[in-house]
This record gives structure tokens, sequence and C-alpha cells, in this order.
């Protein structure tokens, strides 16, 4: 694969990491209002559920999405239908929570990274990003290539979403004094996105 191809690829996976989304946001709440290790439940989650998606790209499982308006309309309404639980789960335990004496459980790594994990399995974009981006940057008759595209993408998250739990982590102080604004703001942020992905026409 020549050079430039590869850098080319990089700058646009380096731009869809950066880009502010749902990933950003999961993260981000995870890590003000529960822990650093349950943010990064949430970080490796993400990161296996690209690696899914990934996989069934190279495979061309993901074509299945764009031939089938059934099967994308489904995965679509899961994964919309999941984002309005989370929000409105928020939103209903933000109740009991009135300062910074929430005694709320902490949740652990295992069940952050479940969250993180079908989040991104029950979002059809992420199989059709991976099934239109990786085959412009592959050379014709090379598809262990696509193996290493999707390398870059991971490893340029795994960069990212972590340097993001560092800063929520300076930033936590400060924010935990509004809490409860920061906690219902951040579910119902959920709750859009879930009504935006349910509603989002291909």
């Amino acid at each position: 694969m020549p050079i430039t191809t590869l850098l080319s690829f990089t700058l646009v996976a380096l731009l869809t990491v950066l880009t502010p989304g749902l990933d950003t946001v999961m993260v981000l709440r995870t890590a003000l209002l529960s822990s650093r290790r349950a943010a990064m439940g949430v970080v490796l989650g993400i990161t296996l559920g690209c690696l899914l998606w990934g996989a069934a790209g190279l495979a061309g499982l993901t074509a299945l999405l764009q031939a089938s308006e059934l099967a994308y309309n489904v995965v679509r309404w899961l994964g919309a239908g999941y984002l309005i639980y989370l929000g409105a789960k928020a939103l209903w335990n933000s109740r009991k929570a009135t300062s910074l004496d929430d005694t709320r459980p902490v949740p652990g790594a295992a069940a952050s990274l479940r969250v993180g994990l079908l989040t991104n399995l029950l979002n059809p974009k992420v199989g059709v990003f991976y099934l239109s981006l990786l085959p412009q940057f592959m050379p014709p008759g090379e598809p262990a290539w696509g193996a290493a595209l999707v390398a870059i993408h991971l490893g340029l998250g795994l960069i990212w979403l972590p340097l993001l739990i560092l800063v929520a982590a300076r930033a936590r102080a400060f924010l935990l004094r509004q809490r409860l604004l920061l906690d219902r703001l951040t579910a119902s942020v959920f709750v859009a996105l879930g009504l935006k992905l349910a509603l989002d026409a291909r």
C-alpha cells in the first residue's frame, strides 16, 4: 500500500475519531459522573464494537445493511430504543441525586464495557462507515490491508478517548458541583440521540 494512501486514511480516521458524537458523550459522562475505571470500560466496549463491525465489514456482512432496508432499520430501531432506555433510566435515577452526596452505585468496568459495546453494535452507521470507507483505501487484490486499516482506526480511538478521560478527571471536581444539571443534561442527550437515530433515514 502506498504511504500516501496510508496517510490519507489515517487523516480521515483521525477526523472521525475527533468529531464529537455518541462515543464522546458516553465516555465523558461516565468519566465525570462515575469513575475513570468505568469510563475505560466504556472505551473498551466501544473499541470491541468497532472491531466486530470492522471484521463484519471485511467479511462483507455489513453489505447486508446497505442491501436490505429492513436489516438496517431493525438495527437502527434497536439502537434508538437502547439509547432512549439509557437516557430515560439516567433521568429517572437523577431524581434521587440532589447534591454531591449522591450515593448511587458506580457501575463496574464489566457493566460499562457492556454499555459501550451494545451502543456501538446497535448503531448501523458504524457498519456502513466501515463498508463505505475501507474499500476506498484498500489496494485491489489485497484484502489483508483492510485489517491494518481497521487497526489504525481502533488505535486512534484508544489514544483519543482515554485522553478525554484524563481531561474529564481534571475537570471533575469543578463540574460535580453542578452534578444534577450535568447528569440530566447528558441523559437528555442520550434520549435525543436515540430519537434522532430512530427518525434518521438513510
